[in-house]
């Protein structure tokens, strides 16, 4: 065990800022002598803290282990029900698995990054190729954003078909 813990001790400094010569090679380069001068200069007075955080002691890495997955066994795990909110629909299991329940598509970014809506569009994509395969219909409609644009696309759709056709007719 001891091992262990002089193995982990040095989490912090293997993992956090820099070193006394990286910390004086830094504030050179900014100009400043300090890092309290190097706060001064960039935070406002009126919304630092006046006082230490009250932050307890810290934990080596070994007992922060430990304690996170002490943490992690009282998770409890639930039926997934991503993409089971429409009413009287039948959704394909091959759908079900691969777009709605596939975390694929949502948990390698954050909702607030570009890249999220790339993981969107690309599942739309499969669901049109699986929808236009399972139908053998050389279209499938998937809306961009929701219920509504569903619907608005899907009756432009309709009407530019049925233009076509229409021509085809006269």
């Amino acid at each position: 065990m001891n091992d262990q813990l002089s193995m982990t001790d040095d989490f912090a400094n293997r993992h956090i800022g820099p070193d006394a010569k990286e910390l004086e090679q830094m504030l050179k380069v900014v100009g400043t002598s300090s890092l309290d001068d190097l706060m001064a200069e960039t935070i406002p007075a009126d919304i630092r803290l006046d006082k230490p955080l009250s932050m307890g002691d810290g934990l080596t890495e070994y007992l922060f282990l430990q304690n996170i997955r002490q943490i992690a066994q009282k998770n409890q795990l639930f039926k997934s029900y991503i993409g089971l909110g429409f009413y009287d629909t039948i959704t394909p299991s091959v759908i079900l698995r691969n777009i709605f329940e596939n975390p694929g598509w949502y948990t390698q970014y954050t909702p607030y990054q570009a890249e999220i809506s790339q993981g969107r569009l690309e599942a739309l994509l499969i669901f049109q190729n699986v929808v236009s395969d399972l139908t053998g219909l050389p279209v499938a409609n998937a809306s961009l954003l929701d219920e509504a644009t569903a619907a608005a696309e899907s009756m432009s759709m309709i009407h530019r078909l049925n233009s076509v056709k229409t021509k085809d007719a006269n």
